[in-house]
């Protein structure tokens, strides 16, 4: 496996270094993050695209536009990032979408009842935590398990440079 900066740093502790181990595998990890931060949204998308679920368009003009194309980048947003394909682009067009979609839609200060504050407060920081995850896979790329790394290795073969 390559070495990088990431994975060569060991905990400070002997107690913390149990787990250090299990995180030598970068390339399987960024692939469960991509998923799990992915899938969110794929099945958000065609749950929407579908009819199963509503669009929440709440204070956007053209509902019959904004709606479906909201649906349509989180579908084809959360794919990029799970298939590791144009990985840091799907990473920028999710993270701009999550900024519209969190700011318009779970603005929990606007609720005065309880219920519905906890409620909008809990989507907005979920939200705000899945940043999180995408400037993570954006700073250090899909990994190899991913089709972003297929295209460069193939690409690199092409033109006869040593594939990394």
């Amino acid at each position: 496996m390559e070495s990088s900066p990431v994975n060569d740093r060991a905990s400070p502790a002997p107690i913390l270094a149990l787990a250090d181990p299990y995180a030598r595998n970068l390339d399987g990890l960024l692939l469960a993050g991509r998923i799990f931060v992915g899938a969110i949204f794929v099945l958000s998308g065609v749950l929407k695209l579908t009819g199963v679920a509503a669009y929440s368009t709440r204070g956007w003009p053209a509902e019959w536009f904004f709606g479906p194309l909201g649906a349509s980048v989180e579908l084809f947003g959360g794919a990029l990032v799970i298939a590791g394909l144009a990985t840091r682009y799907g990473c920028v067009i999710m993270f701009l979408f999550m900024i519209v979609a969190t700011f318009s839609a779970h603005r929990f200060w606007d609720f005065a009842d309880p219920a519905q504050f906890r409620a909008q407060q809990s989507q907005f920081f979920k939200n705000v935590s899945i940043f999180g995850g995408f400037i993570l896979i954006f700073a250090l790329g899909p990994g190899r398990f991913s089709l972003d790394h297929v295209i460069r290795r193939r690409a690199q073969k092409q033109d006869g440079a040593p594939a990394a």
